[in-house]
């Protein structure tokens, strides 16, 4: 803890000197057990566990860079602007380098002292809702969540114990999904609420996640007797370490691999688990989520989204729709000379070249009209 010259209050972080080498030689202990256990043991394949090494190696090293560390704050803050659910602390960029930083100094309520969080009147079960709804903000609407999520990074403010506001520390771990990640975990989560075991076996096909040929039936009904003893039960009655288990053994009989991309989610998932379980036992997580996930997945495919990212877009598509032609051309021209052609074929072209200047005008007309016709969408838009 420290004081600026302006009487502002701070916390000062400082990287431990020669941690780096230190770093780096149990990453090479890693690796080599990696190496071995895949050499020694074929099903380790399936858990691609050099790729999870080189997973950790990114998020570790990541780590080290202080720099790294307060963009991702300020991102997070970014992204929770004003929010009631979290704050997130101001980065003091003028005192902040690689193996230093500086940041506001937050105070409340640590998330694991039950005790004081009663005492200040925090409403319990609001909190651990909010805390669901935080999760699924920063996973599928900014693709940008906190992988460090437990109890000794979390702070509440009980300023009003009624709206209680979640203030987050640590930024060093931050993970991020891509679109298709998102949609087919989303869909996935949605099919498991909705006890669509059916969608979630065509969901782990279509996303590459187990074999192709994988009999649809059959991991359906695997899924099944995993996942349906859990459903309308409390987080209290909820042993998530033996459904884990389960998944596991699901997992290798039907060869699923490791997906490396989704481990800082599993990960963050765990630790969502241990604070729903801290905060409110009773908690049904289904039931909070459910509604946030149908929500995300209306907007993600509602006309007004699409309509901004066709906005987004239309620059890149008008410059490759005044390319149109000449590619047209190109193309009738390769046609037209290409030795490799059916013979017919190029007869055909030969005798007919009225045929190809045709298609050659109606594709510059074409590009044209959806050139004239993105212009005016965009000017209507911005207007």
């Amino acid at each position: 803890a420290a004081t600026l010259l302006d009487g502002r209050k701070v916390v000062v972080k400082i990287r431990r000197p020669n941690i780096e080498k230190i770093i780096r030689r149990d990453l090479g202990l890693l690796y080599f057990v990696a190496k071995l256990t895949t050499y020694i043991w074929t099903d380790a394949r399936r858990l691609r566990l050099r790729e999870l090494v080189e997973e950790f190696e990114h998020t570790i090293l990541a780590e080290l860079d202080f720099l790294h560390e307060a963009s991702n704050a300020s991102q997070l803050r970014r992204n929770f602007e004003g929010s009631h659910l979290l704050y997130v602390p101001e980065i003091y960029w003028p005192y902040t380098t690689k193996n230093v930083l500086v940041m506001e100094r937050i105070f409340g309520i640590m998330v694991s002292d039950i005790a004081g969080l009663k005492t200040a009147g925090v409403n319990l079960k609001k909190l651990s809702e909010n805390g669901v709804e935080i999760f699924f903000t920063q996973v599928f609407k900014d693709s940008f969540f906190h992988a460090d999520m437990h109890p000794g990074n979390i702070f509440v403010s009980a300023d009003d114990p009624e709206n209680p506001q979640y203030r987050a520390i640590d930024f060093g771990i931050m993970g991020s999904l891509g679109p298709l990640d998102q949609h087919y975990l989303a869909e996935n989560l949605l099919a498991f609420f909705n006890r669509d075991y059916r969608r979630v076996a065509i969901l782990h096909v279509e996303s590459g996640w187990i074999p192709v040929g994988t009999r649809v039936e059959e991991f359906e009904s695997a899924i099944r007797s995993v996942c349906e003893p859990i459903f309308e039960k409390p987080l209290r009655d909820i042993s998530f370490a033996q459904l884990l288990l389960r998944l596991f053994q699901t997992a290798a009989r039907f060869k699923m691999e490791i997906q490396p991309q989704l481990f800082l989610l599993q990960k963050t998932l765990l630790n969502i688990e241990a604070l729903g379980r801290r905060l409110d036992p009773d908690l049904d997580l289904w039931t909070t989520a459910k509604p946030f996930l149908t929500r995300w997945i209306r907007r993600r495919y509602s006309p007004r989204t699409l309509i901004k990212k066709w906005v987004r877009q239309a620059p890149d598509m008008t410059d490759k729709l005044a390319a149109l032609p000449g590619l047209l051309h190109d193309v009738l021209q390769q046609q037209k000379n290409a030795h490799i052609l059916v013979s017919q074929s190029s007869r055909s072209i030969n005798k007919h070249p009225r045929i190809a200047i045709g298609y050659f005008l109606l594709g510059i007309g074409v590009a044209a009209l959806v050139m004239y016709a993105a212009r005016f969408f965009i000017s209507t838009v911005h207007t």
